[in-house]
């Protein structure tokens, strides 16, 4: 049976949420963000020096993938590290090799999180949409992966080979189109990873049972116009029983400022880094 109560969490707002003991969690949140704090927000992110995500290029058998590689602050011999491969939105589509490290990669190199959090983070750059969206029988949109996000998947299969990467501990998370392609490859792949964090994203419900059992963070705005706030809402139904799933809904936010409250903050790599607790 529901019951209201209150659910503290290091990386949200403490709020009124409604909670079942055998089920997944929905966390409302009121906060409003103005102009300012979006700037201050972006600029600060834009300000940092990217020279420590190497230039690198995935060559598949159709396509070529540019994308950035940055290794852990501190290397140990014979230690593993967790791998954090993280999507970007399709304004940033190209081929510079640059313009996807902003702002959502640009965490990974804050000075609090480069230090505190040693893993390897991938941010490939797609060309083209990565994942594109159509609708179903039922009406509701979902999202379709590319034959890139096949390739990402051997791209991660070498990065395994190559450096001290934890297989246990291998992480998505995206904004936009990269949440909606990182849900494709978890669809894909879901016992390849550990969790999902998926911010104003369309849902991929191909593979819904198995996901049932993985962790997942949906993030999404309720003022969200681009990519419909209500197919998440549908994910989060369909994935009922899921005690790992949680749902941060935004009362207030769109598609253009959801990812304000987690780009200064611990919340993401935290919650990653927790994904296995």
């Amino acid at each position: 049976m529901k019951k209201k109560t209150i659910i503290r969490l290091a990386f949200i707002f403490a709020v009124s949420v409604s909670v079942n003991s055998n089920a997944q969690r929905y966390v409302e949140n009121n906060r409003i963000i103005d102009t300012l704090e979006i700037l201050k927000s972006k600029k600060l992110l834009n300000d940092l020096n990217t020279d420590n995500f190497k230039r690198k290029v995935h060559t598949g058998i159709k396509s070529a993938i540019p994308y950035r590689l940055l290794s852990p602050k501190e290397v140990i011999p014979g230690k593993k590290y967790p791998l954090v491969i993280t999507f970007h939105n399709s304004s940033r589509i190209g081929n510079d090799n640059q313009n996807q490290l902003k702002p959502l990669a640009r965490i990974w190199i804050r000075d609090e999180i480069y230090r505190n959090f040693n893993c390897f983070v991938i941010a490939p750059q797609f060309n083209k949409r990565s994942s594109d969206y159509v609708k179903g029988d039922d009406d509701i949109l979902k999202s379709l992966p590319s034959n890139d996000v096949h390739e990402i998947l051997k791209l991660i299969d070498e990065t395994e080979k190559n450096y001290p990467v934890d297989r246990r501990r291998i992480f998505l998370i995206g904004y936009s189109m990269g949440a909606s392609t990182a849900q494709n490859l978890f669809s894909l792949r879901p016992e390849k990873f550990a969790a999902l964090i998926s911010i104003a994203g369309v849902a991929d419900f191909s593979n819904i049972e198995k996901l049932k059992r993985k962790k997942i963070w949906l993030i999404h705005g309720k003022q969200d116009i681009d990519n419909p706030y209500m197919v998440s809402e549908e994910l989060y139904r369909k994935l009922a029983g899921n005690k790992k799933l949680i749902f941060s809904s935004y009362k207030n936010l769109d598609h253009n400022n959801i990812m304000v409250p987690f780009l200064l903050t611990e919340d993401i790599p935290k919650w990653l880094f927790e994904a296995d607790k």
